[in-house]
């Protein structure tokens, strides 16, 4: 029987900081690991899709991985993005995530992809083979219910290194039910999107949680929780909810939130964003100025209780 992938806790999706020109900022994104690593993050997954990973070249993609495995190393679990529309890109970002020391590599197939099991295997095999001893999936479909529960199953059966599922469908709260119990509780399980249930995600049994910022006041709900104390973990999770509300209409509304907070902390040189699919108008930079000052004012009632 496949032995359980034990981590439980926050494993953060990281964005991606560019400096004035537009280029990754390499000092910015050191900054990045350490703050999050100060705030009790377990890990890290990059390049995804909060990384703007699809305006990311290969090249910066593997230099965000080496960045943060080196930053990291010995202290955080790190996961590399092999997500791409190339499968040979995906394979070498597998290649080098086991060549530099990463814990496990994260993909998705294309969308155009068959969801059938011979196909996904025909997908995946070689990742799971050039890679890390841990792959872990990503069931993306926005709008949807993504990859049929018998198939992940079935996968899951047939590849020794598929160990983790990052479960981002909709609604995700019943495909996390339907994938422990048809793996019999032993596919590790990480939610990311679905953040607005996380209690409820505890609930059902999710071990990780994806998130981009704000890991400090995650944690609190992890170990509120952990200890047994429900009702303090749902009343830590409440002060989330404003933020959550306004970065989960889109993902591009998510980036650009989590970047101008991460310049307002100073942990970013700028709040550059490259994706565009998303127009940020006035009314989206009000609201975002109104929620950076309620983000300040939640650090601040920590420092002042510390």
């Amino acid at each position: 029987m496949k032995e359980p992938y034990r981590l439980r806790g926050l494993v953060v999706s990281l964005n991606t900081p560019f400096d004035p020109s537009g280029q990754i900022d390499q000092r910015a994104l050191e900054r990045l690991v350490e703050f999050h690593l100060s705030e009790g993050a377990l890990g890290f997954l990059v390049p995804a899709q909060a990384a703007e990973l699809h305006q990311l070249t290969f090249e910066e993609r593997l230099r965000m991985v080496r960045i943060v495995r080196e930053v990291s190393r010995g202290r955080a679990v790190v996961i590399a993005g092999a997500t791409s529309r190339l499968r040979e890109e995906a394979v070498a970002m597998a290649e080098e995530a086991a060549r530099i020391g990463c814990d496990g590599v994260l993909s998705e197939a294309p969308p155009a992809y068959p969801r059938e099991t011979a196909a996904l295997l025909e997908y995946f095999r070689p990742l799971a083979e050039a890679g890390p001893p841990l792959l872990v999936i990503q069931d993306l479909d926005w709008q949807g219910w993504g990859l049929p529960v018998p198939v992940i199953a079935e996968l899951f059966e047939r590849m020794p290194a598929f160990r983790s599922l990052k479960v981002e469908v909709s609604p995700a709260g019943p495909k996390y039910t339907a994938v422990r119990r048809a793996t019999g509780g032993l596919l590790h399980l990480s939610g990311g999107w679905a953040a607005l249930q996380m209690v409820e995600a505890l609930d059902r049994g999710v071990d990780v949680f994806m998130n981009t910022a704000l890991t400090r006041f995650y944690r609190e709900v992890f170990e509120a929780y952990d200890a047994g104390d429900r009702p303090r973990a749902l009343a830590r999770f409440h002060r989330l909810l404003p933020v959550l509300a306004f970065t989960r209409q889109h993902l591009d509304v998510s980036i650009h939130f989590h970047k101008r907070l991460f310049h307002r902390l100073g942990v970013f040189s700028t709040a550059i964003v490259r994706k565009s699919d998303l127009a940020w108008d006035e009314y989206f930079e009000r609201r975002c100025v109104e929620l950076l000052d309620y983000v300040e004012s939640l650090y601040e009632a920590e420092a002042s209780s510390a």
